[in-house]
């Protein structure tokens, strides 16, 4: 038994350093389930929390699972809500300056679930450079939205494909794998958009840069609990934005 962990350890070192990145703000009903559900994955995760101080006590949560879990639960503190994008990117030069290979953004919320993080990593280890986790795509699903939801999302979707002339069917999927090449060629102080835009934005620049993009299906769940973030002024960001990012140079 201690011969065959010792080769699962090393298998993993060599296939690479895996880190998940969560924002939070105000998630204390989810955190303590999340990175539980994380650490019980077959496969070996690191989690970074971006927390933008979360009046709930969400950063004292984590800091008490720094306890438990210590090598593999990182937190970052941000004084006052800075935005998805913001927290994001914040992320992402965090886990480079790590030298870590696969970088992952993932909801608190459960709306996606966390063992569909190996077969994210899986894509990404079989030749994607960005794998995201698609409801727009066979296989792919929804659930616990109401049909006005369902068809603005999806159409959301398909106006951003016509605008933008990429055939990337789940345009705004906030759930994604990223290798780490991906990260250091995108210029990632020149993103403009950090709010439901941002996660166009980011597949947008992957793929003018000629990264390979792949979907892999998921069933993306409403949040149960905690409180959603959407607000109109972040759908006009994203609508006004597409028309941005096509014109810009």
């Amino acid at each position: 038994m201690l011969l065959f962990k010792s080769i699962i350890v090393i298998l993993e070192a060599l296939m690479g350093k895996n880190l998940v990145i969560i924002p939070t703000y105000n998630e204390i009903e989810n955190i303590d389930k999340m990175v539980r559900a994380v650490f019980s994955l077959t496969r070996e995760f690191e989690l970074l929390i971006v927390d933008d101080g979360s009046p709930d006590g969400t950063a004292n949560k984590v800091k008490e699972l720094q306890k438990e879990f210590s090598n593999k639960l990182h937190i970052e503190e941000r004084k006052g809500k800075l935005g998805l994008g913001t927290a994001y990117i914040h992320g992402f030069k965090w886990a480079l300056a790590r030298d870590y290979d696969f970088i992952f953004e993932m909801d608190c919320d459960f709306s996606h679930n966390p063992k569909d993080l190996e077969r994210l990593l899986s894509a990404c280890e079989n030749g994607a450079d960005v794998a995201v986790g698609s409801r727009y795509v066979k296989g792919g699903n929804v659930s616990n939205w109401d049909m006005k939801r369902i068809l603005l999302s999806y159409f959301a979707s398909v106006y951003v494909r016509m605008i933008l002339w990429f055939n990337v069917k789940d345009t705004t999927a906030g759930f994604k794998c990223y290798k780490r090449k991906v990260l250091e060629t995108i210029e990632l102080d020149k993103i403009k958009f950090m709010g439901y835009a941002f996660q166009i934005e980011m597949k947008y620049r992957a793929y003018k840069k000629g990264f390979k993009i792949v979907e892999v299906p998921i069933t993306f769940v409403d949040r149960v609990e905690g409180v959603s973030k959407m607000s109109t002024k972040i759908f006009k960001e994203a609508f006004w934005g597409v028309f941005q990012m096509r014109f810009s140079k």
